[in-house]
């Protein structure tokens, strides 16, 4: 199993270590312009604090990256984005890549989502790798099973269930990474929208719009009903289509076709731009694990559509 040790902003660390377990952050880079592919999704991911502190504060799992608009990596993950403010985030995105702090360009940020994120108190800190160089300047790969990898992975599974965090949380953690077997994380909400909007291209499943600002991940179980934060409980909609769906007045049949409720018409006397809709096929994702799980949609169907 990898792992990889992050230079990480002291700012950001302190920011989100006074919230209290939350369930995924977002370890955005300014430049927003290269993949991140260092470790594989649920491996772990640790924050390493600069200089002068130079050590392990905490860590996480790796869920994916994308590269978003700055205003979508804010709409998903908010808070956990490390900034109180949507305008706090911006200008620290243009501080890193030297432009003023009141350019109005929407600039892209790369986006590292992490699930399940730890954050030590002063006391827990790990001594960053004692073979880590001055000059590395984003972060490294290390071997968790062997030397100084396995050395910060073994002290964050100490400090995991240390006398700092609450138990079931530790737990949680050493049950995740209690051998090198691969367990799969749940996502949060954030994660979730960023995934399925990947997922479809940044298309809208049903009229294929591809203006991202009016996409949004819709649940096809909602997450009040049981549903999970699972790209395959999830479409990607245009935001009007995507009331509609919740409401009812849309749903997917078992072979992918669209369907537009009598409902609509019956109520409101129109429905004109939805109908032509019916019967069309489903915009589905490239890779099949990440298509429409049909229980969820047969849920739908008997469960939410008003046929």
């Amino acid at each position: 199993m990898k792992g990889y040790v992050a230079n990480t902003d002291i700012d950001w660390f302190r920011f989100l270590a006074e919230i209290d377990h939350p369930e995924e952050v977002n370890f955005w880079q300014p430049s927003g312009r290269h993949a991140f592919r260092a470790i594989s999704p649920n491996e772990p991911f640790f924050f390493k604090l600069k200089s002068p502190y130079n050590a392990i504060g905490g860590f996480g799992t790796f869920v994916r990256h994308s590269i978003l608009p700055e205003w979508l990596a804010w709409e998903s993950f908010g808070i956990h984005n490390g900034t109180p403010t949507f305008e706090h985030m911006k200008m620290r995105v243009r501080k890193y890549r030297g432009l003023r702090a009141d350019d109005r360009l929407s600039l892209n940020v790369g986006c590292i989502m992490i699930a399940n994120p730890v954050f030590f108190s002063k006391d827990m800190w790990i001594h960053q790798p004692r073979d880590w160089k001055r000059a590395i300047v984003q972060g490294k790969t290390y071997d968790l099973t062997a030397g100084e990898g396995q050395r910060i992975w073994t002290e964050c599974m100490e400090r995991a269930q240390g006398k700092g965090l609450r138990s079931e949380w530790a737990g949680e953690m050493v049950a995740r990474y209690g051998d090198e077997s691969t367990v799969r994380h749940r996502l949060g909400q954030g994660s979730f929208r960023v995934l399925v909007t990947d997922a479809y291209e940044r298309t809208c499943a049903i009229t294929t719009e591809h203006s991202l600002p009016v996409l949004e991940a819709a649940h096809i179980r909602p997450y009040a009903k049981g549903g999970a934060h699972e790209v395959s409980n999830g479409l990607l909609l245009r935001s009007d289509v995507h009331r509609l769906f919740d409401k009812g007045y849309m749903t997917i049949a078992e072979d992918h076709r669209i369907e537009v409720s009598q409902r609509l018409r019956d109520e409101f006397q129109n429905g004109k731009a939805y109908y032509p809709y019916h019967g069309q096929s489903l915009v589905l994702p490239r890779n099949t694990a990440n298509h429409p799980d049909p229980q969820q949609l047969e849920f739908h169907r008997n469960g939410i559509y008003l046929g």
